[in-house]
């Protein structure tokens, strides 16, 4: 099977699937923010929670229901910071993956990556992991929400956790843009095998 790529290439492509991967999964996840509410433990993303208080009327008191789940709409996300941190970081694992897919089909036809495109695809992914970690950064903004401060125990605020605590999917989600911008930018610039000139 012919490849357009370079054994840099290669790597490339196979890493710029595992950072896409573990970008998307991270952002998809909604681990993003731990803590408690009503002795049981809850979760944030951006665009997803786990545990969620609920009016009991039988028992005339709040209940906390066990479940995972997105907000019933886009305006149901608890702050505005985090709805621009969905839309900015969602943008970027796009672009992550859309390379990442386009790579891995340069390890099957010839002539699809040259090295010009694989400069291009490269300053994709550093586009992609800047809007991911622009999302990333936006995220402790929205700390300061109603949601959030019944979970951290109403001293959290931007920047200021209280007591909650970033859970995994920040730090998958941050780390796979990380290594998108630092790495595979630089190994896509080698990635394409030199174009051949036909003198017709």
């Amino acid at each position: 099977m012919a490849s357009s790529l370079t054994c840099t290439g290669v790597i490339w492509a196979l890493l710029s699937f595992l950072c896409a991967a573990t970008s998307c999964v991270g952002f998809f996840m909604p681990y993003w923010l731990w803590g408690s509410q009503l002795g049981k433990p809850v979760s944030f993303g951006t665009f997803r929670r786990c545990s969620y208080p609920v009016h009991d009327e039988s028992r005339q008191m709040m209940v906390m229901v066990e479940e995972c789940g997105r907000y019933a709409s886009f305006q149901g996300i608890p702050s505005a910071e985090w709805r621009i941190c969905t839309i900015v970081t969602g943008l970027g694992c796009g672009l992550l993956l859309l390379v990442a897919l386009t790579a891995l089909m340069g390890c099957c036809v010839s002539e699809l990556i040259s090295r010009t495109v694989g400069r291009v695809a490269g300053g994709i992914q550093f586009l992609g992991g800047l809007l991911i970690g622009a999302g990333c950064a936006l995220y402790p903004l929205g700390w300061d929400s109603e949601e959030v401060r019944q979970t951290c125990g109403y001293i959290s605020g931007q920047f200021d956790l209280g007591k909650c605590e970033i859970g995994w999917a920040y730090y998958c989600t941050g780390a796979g843009a990380a290594a998108a911008m630092l790495l595979c930018t630089w190994l896509a610039c080698f990635s394409g095998k030199k174009q051949k000139h036909y003198p017709y």
